[in-house]
């Protein structure tokens, strides 16, 4: 495991952090890939339902780490720049894809590339204190890591266009209400409230659903049931409906 993220498993979850408080969590290209290759590794694990992405220290993240841009990470030579950003975007693009919920636990700062990554994630909370936003005209820049599309497929095209064209940052209570995030909480209690199960399968099916037609989609739906009533977990549920009493699943 990259010392740049680290990972926790407590029963059906699988925590996994930004851990470079020293430089705020900055993102450079090697954070990034071992951040993912860190929530991946829930796919290998039956017993993992979803996965919780955090930042150690004071903030979320504070964005992207310029010396990626220079090469002026450990006196590495900076990689040539479509090259490094495709990396970034296929990373991004790879946790997407992911069928296990990813939800992200964001406080107190969520910028640029910051918030890049969190929009590749199923759900966020974020605390009442947390300020988002994509500010990379004011450096003039533009976000290059999935930003827009994900944004406005996130709160739509017109509130998206708004935020990335002044590069604003807003509070937790706007975001709620235009849909960046999910859920507002306290400080301090983002983790705590980040850790809800998910179901793989029925978010895998909205991630596909959103782009074919009403009948694929239904189609999608009957192959998923017809998948789900042979399980070992679909007779449990069966059984434990008949016996008035929660559920035991065991992810088989």
């Amino acid at each position: 495991m990259s010392t740049l993220v680290t990972s926790r498993r407590e029963g059906a979850l699988l925590y996994v952090a930004l851990d470079r408080p020293e430089k705020r969590n900055a993102i450079h290209r090697e954070l990034l890939l071992a951040l993912v290759d860190a929530i991946a590794a829930a796919e290998r694990e039956p017993d993992v339902r979803a996965v919780v992405v955090y930042g150690e220290g004071p903030v979320f993240s504070a964005g992207v780490d310029f010396g990626m841009l220079t090469g002026d990470l450990a006196g590495e030579r900076a990689l040539p720049f479509r090259t490094l950003i495709g990396d970034m975007q296929a990373a991004l693009s790879r946790l997407e894809a992911l069928e296990k919920p990813v939800v992200g636990a964001l406080h107190r700062y969520v910028p640029g590339l910051a918030l890049e990554l969190a929009l590749a994630f199923d759900l966020r909370v974020a605390t009442a204190d947390a300020e988002l936003g994509l500010p990379e005209v004011r450096v003039g820049l533009v976000p290059d890591v999935g930003g827009t599309t994900r944004l406005v497929r996130t709160v739509g095209y017109a509130k998206a266009k708004e935020l990335i064209l002044t590069g604003r940052m807003i509070g937790a209570a706007e975001a709620l209400a235009i849909g960046l995030v999910n859920q507002v909480v306290p400080p301090g209690e983002h983790v705590t409230a980040a850790a809800r199960l998910a179901v793989g399968l029925a978010k895998r099916l909205v991630d596909l659903g959103s782009n074919v037609d009403k009948h694929t989609f239904l189609a999608m739906e009957l192959l998923a049931q017809s998948v789900l009533l042979r399980s070992e977990d679909a007779r449990e549920g069966a059984r434990a409906l008949a016996e008035r009493r929660p559920p035991r699943f065991t992810g088989r």
